[in-house]
C-alpha cells in the first residue's frame, strides 16, 4: 500500500512543459507568503516555502493545469496585463497549498493536479505497474497483477475533464471527444514516464496510466530465453513476433531485443508506435522513433513510408489490420528485420489471427509468405512469484522446417504438439516453462496449473522431473536444496527424458 509518510512537494513532480520560474514574480510575493506563514512553520519550513514561490510563480493562472505548452510573458505585453497576471499569481498563492500523502487526500481540498500527481507518487512508490481513476470513483493500483484501492476520490467528471484536456493536447482531446478513448505519454520530473488511454465510461472521464521503464531493459534480466532472443535480434532478416494479454509485457521485451540491437550492431531503427513509450539512448545504432497521430496517420502509412527511410530494423508497436500484415510482410521479403506485437496467446492463435484480418480467399497466399518470412513468435504471460511479484512464463517459436510446413499448409492446430514434444532450442512449450518454473521453486504449483493451457499434462510432466531429479540429485528438501539449473538447453532447463 501507499507509504502515508510520502511527501510530495508541488514543484518537484510539475509537467517539464510548464513554463520556467519567473524570478521576479517569486521575489514579489516572499513577504506575502512568509505573512501567511506560522511562526513554527518559520521555523521548519523554510525549504517548503522556497518550493512553493516557484511553484507560483510558474502558472500564469489558477485555471491552468496540466498544460503540454504555456505561455510566458514577452517583452511587447503592456503593464497593464503584466500587474493583472502577476494578481492572478499572487491570488493563487495565497491558495496554495502543498501536495498531501495520498493517505491524506480525502480529508482536504486540493485541487485535482495535486491529487494526480500525489497518486501517481504512491504508484511509483508501491511499485505498481497500472493506476486506474474513473471520475467521482475510487483510485485503484494495479501491484503484481492485483487490484489495490487507494484513499479518498476521483474527482468529478469537470475537473477530470479539465485534466485530460491538459494531458492529451488538442488533437488528441479532440480524438478522445469524437472516439471516447485516446492514447498518450507524459513525462513527470521526479516520477518518470508515463503512457496513459483515456476513455469514457457510463459518460464520465476516466483514465489508466501506465508506468514505463525510463531505460531500456537487458535481456538477460527479464527471465526470458535470452539466447534465442538475441539470436532473433541478430537476424538480418525476417518477421518477430512478441504476443500476450495486455500487461504482460511485451513492449518490455521488444524494447530488451532493440536495446541489444543498439549495443552490439550498427543499424537504423525506426519505430512506429502508439504512443512513443521508452526513449532509447543510441549506442552503436541509428534511432528514430515516430508516433501514430503525431508524425504519422497509421502504423500501415508509416510503415509504407519507412521504406524509404534506409530502415535496417523497422518495430511496429501493434499489428492491428490487414494493412499492417501485408506491409510488415512486404518489408521482410525487401531485407528488413520486423518486430510487432499481437494479442494473442500463443503462437497458432497469432498466426489464425493474421489469417483472420484477411478474406478466405487470400488465406493460401498469407499463409505461404508466413511460412516463408516468420522468423519467430514469442508469447509470454505472467504468473505469481513466491517471493512475491511475478514471473513470466514462455512459448517460444522459431520455426523449423516442419512447422513452416505446417504453416504452408494451414495445420496450425498442430503446431502446439509438435512446441510440446520437441522442445529443442527454437521450440519451448509454456508447459516446458512452467515446469522449470515449479522446479525451481519460483512460482507455486497452484499458479502455474492456472496458467498452463494443458494443466493435466503439467502436472504428468512434473511428476516425471520429480522422479528423475530423485534418481541423479540429492532430493528436494535435502540440505544442500534444490538442484542448480542445467547448462544446457533453452532457458536453463532440465526436463524428464
Amino acid at each position: 500500500m501507499s507509504n502515508p509518510d510520502l511527501q510530495i512537494p508541488d514543484d518537484e513532480f510539475s509537467f517539464r512543459d510548464v513554463a520556467p520560474c519567473d524570478s521576479e514574480s517569486a521575489k514579489d510575493l516572499e513577504p506575502q507568503e512568509k505573512s501567511e506563514l506560522s511562526h513554527s512553520e518559520q521555523e521548519s519550513g523554510e525549504g517548503r516555502n522556497e518550493q512553493r514561490e516557484v511553484d507560483s510563480a510558474s502558472r500564469s493562472g489558477p485555471r491552468r493545469r496540466f498544460e503540454l505548452v504555456t505561455a510566458s510573458s514577452s517583452p511587447e505585453q503592456s503593464a497593464e496585463d503584466q500587474t493583472a497576471e502577476q494578481q492572478g499569481a499572487e491570488d493563487q498563492e495565497a491558495e496554495e497549498q502543498p501536495v498531501p500523502p495520498p493517505a491524506a487526500l480525502h480529508q482536504t481540498g486540493f485541487s485535482p493536479r495535486h491529487q494526480i500527481e500525489a497518486w501517481l507518487a504512491a504508484m511509483v512508490s508501491d511499485g505498481a505497474s497500472d493506476i486506474i481513476l474513473r471520475a467521482g470513483g475510487r483510485p485503484s493500483l494495479r501491484v503484481d497483477g492485483s487490484i489495490r484501492f487507494l484513499p479518498g476520490r476521483v474527482p468529478g467528471p469537470g475537473p477530470m475533464k479539465e485534466v485530460l484536456e491538459g494531458i492529451l493536447g488538442p488533437r488528441r482531446w479532440e480524438e478522445w471527444n469524437e472516439n471516447g478513448s485516446a492514447d498518450s505519454a507524459i513525462q513527470l520530473d521526479g516520477l518518470g514516464r508515463f503512457r496513459i488511454n483515456a476513455y469514457r465510461q457510463m459518460g464520465e472521464p476516466a483514465m489508466v496510466i501506465r508506468r514505463v521503464n525510463e531505460c531500456a531493459p537487458d535481456l538477460d534480466s527479464l527471465g526470458l530465453p535470452s539466447k534465442e532472443l538475441q539470436e532473433l535480434a541478430g537476424r538480418q532478416r525476417g518477421l518477430i513476433l512478441v504476443t500476450g494479454v495486455a500487461g504482460s509485457g511485451k513492449s518490455t521485451t521488444l524494447g530488451g531485443m532493440i536495446q541489444h540491437i543498439n549495443q552490439t550492431q550498427e543499424r537504423h531503427i525506426v519505430t512506429l508506435e502508439d504512443p512513443v513509450e521508452l526513449l532509447f539512448r543510441e549506442e552503436r545504432c541509428v534511432i528514430s522513433q515516430r508516433e501514430v497521430g503525431t508524425d504519422t496517420t497509421s502504423f500501415g502509412h508509416g510503415l509504407r513510408h519507412a521504406l524509404r527511410q534506409s530502415p535496417d530494423v523497422i518495430l511496429i508497436g501493434e499489428v492491428r489490420d490487414a494493412t499492417t500484415v501485408v506491409a510488415a510482410l512486404e518489408a521482410t521479403e525487401t531485407g528488413h528485420l520486423v518486430m510487432s506485437t499481437m494479442h494473442t496467446v500463443n503462437a497458432a492463435q497469432t498466426i489464425d489471427r493474421m489469417l483472420g484480418f484477411f478474406d478466405t480467399e487470400r488465406h493460401d497466399q498469407v499463409r505461404q509468405r508466413l511460412a516463408d518470412n516468420l522468423a519467430g513468435v514469442l508469447s509470454q504471460r505472467l504468473v505469481p512469484a513466491r517471493d512475491g511479484g511475478q514471473v513470466p512464463a514462455f512459448e517460444l517459436m522459431v520455426p523449423s522446417p516442419h512447422v513452416r510446413e505446417l504453416i504452408d499448409e494451414g495445420r496450425t492446430g498442430e503446431i502446439a504438439k509438435v512446441i510440446e514434444t520437441v522442445g529443442d532450442g527454437g521450440l519451448v512449450s509454456f508447459n516446458h516453462s512452467l515446469l522449470h518454473l515449479v522446479r525451481e521453486r519460483i512460482v507455486e504449483l497452484d499458479d502455474a496449473l492456472a496458467a498452463s493451457d494443458r494443466p493435466e499434462e503439467l502436472l504428468l510432466g512434473l511428476r516425471g522431473i520429480r522422479g528423475s531429479a530423485k534418481r541423479v540429485t540429492a532430493p528436494e528438501d535435502g540440505p544442500t536444496g534444490p538442484s542448480p539449473p542445467s547448462e544446457s538447453g533453452p532457458g536453463s532447463l532440465r526436463l524428464a527424458q
